[in-house]
């Protein structure tokens, strides 16, 4: 049941995040400061997925690798800046989400240990009040047998002493 509102949930927030990456892009290239710290980072990784490559196929890596110019260098690395934003954010709000589960389902567990806690409680002042109930039965039948007692000691005493009267 959960899984089709997670992916639901997914798309939905790649959705948003598409639009939010574009304007990303958009803000990044005009910024004159930040325009040209991705064009160095673009720079950068341009020239090691190129040294890489050439590491795969085998061929030299130690001929000059040409700079991508300034427009491509800026698309390349506002693309990337986009990717690493949604990329990022949906799993952070996966996890945030997870998180979310977690607790509630723990806060449900504990909600209903704390209800077999009520409910045990109960039960034993229940019990508690049945066994203060038949001790105060058996107090009542103790004092009768007591009393009881008492009189037979009185009735044989009276009549032993009638007894030796006559």
């Amino acid at each position: 049941m959960a899984l089709p509102f997670f992916k639901l949930g997914t798309l939905a927030l790649k959705t948003i995040c598409k639009p939010i990456a574009g304007r990303l892009k958009k803000e990044a290239s005009l910024h004159p400061q930040f325009r040209q710290l991705i064009i160095d980072f673009a720079q950068a990784n341009h020239r090691f997925t190129t040294q890489m490559t050439r590491r795969m196929y085998g061929h030299r890596t130690d001929v000059e690798i040409r700079p991508l110019d300034e427009e491509k260098a800026v698309q390349v690395a506002s693309d990337l800046i986009g990717e690493v934003f949604v990329f990022t954010v949906l799993p952070l709000q996966v996890a945030g989400i997870a998180v979310i589960f977690e607790v509630q389902r723990s806060a449900k567990s504990e909600a209903r240990k704390e209800a077999a806690r009520k409910q045990e409680l109960e039960a034993m002042r229940q019990r508690d009040d049945c066994l203060a109930e038949e001790i105060e039965a058996v107090k009542q039948r103790l004092d009768g047998l007591e009393q009881l007692t008492r009189l037979l000691e009185k009735s044989s005493n009276s009549s032993s002493a009638s007894k030796e009267q006559k």
